[in-house]
């Protein structure tokens, strides 16, 4: 399968559906063609989803009907990469109002959606009882709409202004109706990196402290990786890792997903990379996070087309709607789908487009 027969015995343990080490991933990911690196993914792909087909022997692919609602764009962390964020005093600050609110999450549910993606900036000023209150509101108006809200750094956040250990602020979350927790902020889970492209942001191992906390109270969540800008494949593959062990301990995570920095209006110089390498990255993955049962496409960065391909290179998943998207389109990404157009981009290769909830559970 790989031209080069140095690998030939790693193609082969990838097939029988064993592990490989970080040392070759890296080996693996410089020796392999990008086809014959979309082949092994894909068969990885199979060994996870085995049973994920139809009556009829077609592939299942599944996406998800959600909204991304930001309550906030006020945020003091100054990421270089993000061209989303505001000050306390820049005349767009905004935190979103319990109507306006309420009116997004109904849009959502006309047209048969069930989660929103609930985030915000590093607000100095909000205190714990309006995420409490704001929980409440949702949960109250519409019990049928997953929250999936806050990442990780927001939670070190929380747990900084509001003096309360980071598990306690969790419990309380969760009481309120938190019902799992996005992968944001992760961007490379390595302090190098970090110290570069965002250094007031949580540290590696923050961020982790986070998701296991999460896991152990029983709320799950997904992972992401942002890449393309000042970090190497090594540091991506040591970003993998830190999952992969994560997972190991927990198996809390329910997904993966990648997507490429975006450089319209932020402050990072990076010159970002195009599909080819979205293509592989998200095939290394695939192929080296054997404990994860989920990949999606990222149709938001690459583009519908690409993101079909990705089906190809690893991914199960076509991802959410995204009815709205504020914090990725503001440095550039233009790119929009439809519930249709999501089931068309599936159909085409044969596999039979299904609706899912945030558990990956089908609902069509």
């Amino acid at each position: 399968m790989i031209y080069d027969s140095s690998l030939d015995h790693l193609a082969g343990r990838i097939l029988d559906g064993g592990r490989i080490t970080a040392d070759e991933a890296l080996q693996i990911y410089r020796g392999a063609p990008l086809n014959e690196l979309g082949l092994l993914a894909d068969a990885r792909r199979q060994q996870k989803k085995a049973a994920a087909y139809d009556g009829r022997g077609n592939q299942i692919v599944t996406y998800i009907v959600d909204r991304n609602i930001n309550y906030t764009n006020v945020c003091n962390v100054h990421c270089k990469f993000c061209a989303f964020y505001r000050t306390e005093t820049d005349a767009e600050r905004y935190v979103l109002g319990r109507e306006e609110l309420a009116k997004k999450i109904e849009n959502l549910v006309a047209v048969g959606g069930t989660q929103i993606l609930l985030q915000g900036g590093h607000h100095p000023k909000l205190g714990i009882e309006f995420y409490l209150d704001l929980l409440g509101f949702i949960k109250a108006r519409f019990p049928q709409v997953n929250v999936h809200g806050f990442s990780p750094p927001e939670f070190n956040h929380f747990a900084e202004v509001f003096k309360l250990p980071l598990a306690e602020v969790i419990r309380r979350f969760k009481d309120a109706g938190l019902g799992s927790i996005p992968g944001g902020g992760a961007e490379i889970l390595v302090d190098r990196v970090r110290d570069h492209i965002a250094p007031k942001k949580c540290r590696t191992d923050d961020w982790l402290r986070v998701m296991q906390c999460a896991h152990e109270q029983g709320l799950r969540s997904s992972a992401t990786m942002m890449f393309g800008h000042v970090e190497t494949v090594e540091d991506r593959i040591e970003h993998l890792q830190r999952l992969r062990n994560l997972q190991d301990k927990t198996g809390g995570f329910t997904a993966f997903i990648c997507w490429t920095f975006q450089s319209e209006h932020t402050k990072l110089r990076a010159e970002p990379v195009g599909s080819h390498e979205y293509l592989r990255t998200q095939a290394l993955a695939r192929i080296f996070l054997d404990n994860f049962d989920n990949v999606q496409a990222s149709w938001v960065t690459q583009g519908p087309k690409i993101a079909q391909l990705a089906l190809k290179f690893g991914a199960n998943d076509f991802g959410g709607l995204m009815m709205e998207e504020n914090v990725v389109s503001s440095a550039g990404a233009t790119f929009h789908v439809t519930i249709e157009e999501m089931k068309r981009l599936i159909a085409e290769l044969g596999c039979e487009p299904r609706q899912r909830d945030n558990w990956y559970r089908l609902l069509n």
